[in-house]
């Protein structure tokens, strides 16, 4: 899949917009398959810090909620959102409920994972990619959105 195809993906917000990776960020997207019930879920925290952080520089963090691992987000749009704003003070913005992996993968997933050839392994596993469409990395679950490796990414997608 070329970067172009990559841009041109829509995916829906949890707000029932539509939208494409290049309408909502200025330079960097951190996408992140998200979920409320799972051991990484505390990734949320560093997550907004990192939004803040570099949000004027043009990095956007948006999460992609996924019920596909062990069912830990088994909510509604609406308790997705209010979740992520009570116990974790989220603004970024937040995907709908994505599938993002197998036959009914979302197809920006399915661009990034090679037709699932290499398939997303957990919750919060990551992918930086530039608002032209160019993946600059993948972090797994365990890549803290604080850690060296991915602030170091980030920093070096935002010059």
């Amino acid at each position: 899949m070329t970067t172009q195809t990559l841009n041109t993906i829509a995916l829906k917000l949890n707000d029932g917009t539509e939208t494409t990776l290049p309408e909502l960020a200025n330079k960097a997207i951190l996408l992140v398959n998200v979920a409320s019930k799972c051991g990484f879920t505390k990734q949320y925290d560093a997550l907004e810090a990192l939004h803040e952080k570099y949000r004027g520089r043009g990095l956007t963090v948006l999460g992609v909620p996924c019920n596909q691992f062990g069912g830990q987000e088994p909510g509604t749009e609406e308790e997705i959102a209010e979740f992520c704003r009570k116990n974790f003070g989220v603004t970024f913005p937040l995907a709908a409920k994505t599938e993002v992996n197998g036959a009914a993968a979302h197809p920006l997933y399915a661009a990034l994972t090679n037709g699932g050839a290499e398939p997303i392994q957990w919750n919060f596993e990551k992918f930086l990619i530039t608002c032209d469409g160019a993946v600059l990395g993948r972090f797994e679950s365990a890549v803290a959105p604080d850690s060296p490796e991915l602030s170091a990414a980030v920093e070096a997608a935002l010059l």
